[in-house]
């Protein structure tokens, strides 16, 4: 392995836009349901109510936290709603599930969204026994990444040593509590929205496709 990942016992990865590439567009599915639930609630034309799904993504780190503070809306009942699509944009990936079998240590998933559906996505995806658990959005207490409070949770749970960590993720802005707290991070620079930050110091290294990478480190002497 690369020699300076080599202290790395606990790989942490996201899922969504990170575990399958963003141009599969799954979370395109998940954020017209986000928009057409806003429109529902508050009455909304669709323009209206992107506007404003948008705005508390950007203010609170998903849009769920932005409706439960200024809302209360009832997170079971959102969740359920705009997790209710089709898989059949995703594919099974053999490849990565044989690279992460080889990382030496634990696999944790750690993701703003919710078990049953991390399942699903995981199952479609051929890696539903390549993770020792799903860290979710109730795990957290609903206080999702990239709020500090979530990894502080992780590290909680599992006994994690952040330094013995790495964690992936499509969102740069979800590595920043990350490395500050230890973490090795890897950002999957793949298009999927980064919320306007441009200061990507806080990333150790960037790749196009995980399974490439994972398969270049293992192969690095």
């Amino acid at each position: 392995m690369l020699a300076r990942l080599l202290p790395i016992r606990n790989w942490i990865f996201d899922l969504d836009n990170t575990l399958y590439p963003a141009s599969a567009r799954l979370f395109d599915l998940i954020d017209a349901k986000m928009t057409a639930y806003i429109a529902d609630r508050f009455g909304c034309d669709l323009v209206e109510a992107r506007r404003i799904q948008k705005g508390y993504f950007h203010g609170h780190g998903t849009t769920l936290a932005g409706l439960m503070a200024e809302h209360h809306v009832d997170p079971h009942e959102f969740l359920d709603f705009v997790h209710d699509i089709e898989m059949d944009v995703l594919e099974e990936n053999l490849p990565l599930a044989a690279a992460i079998a080889k990382l030496p240590g634990r696999k944790i998933v750690f993701t703003n969204a919710d078990r049953p559906y991390a399942g699903r996505v995981l199952d479609r995806l051929g890696l539903g026994a390549s993770f020792e658990a799903v860290h979710d959005i109730h795990a957290m207490d609903l206080k999702p990444k990239p709020q500090q409070s979530a990894y502080a949770g992780l590290c909680a749970a599992f006994g994690i040593d952040p330094a013995e960590s790495l964690f992936v993720e499509d969102m740069a802005r979800n590595l920043k509590p990350a490395k500050a707290i230890g973490m090795t991070t890897v950002w999957v620079d793949n298009g999927s929205e980064q919320a306007g930050d441009t200061d990507h110091s806080y990333i150790d290294f960037t790749t196009h496709d995980i399974r490439h990478w994972l398969e270049e480190i293992m192969e690095t002497a």
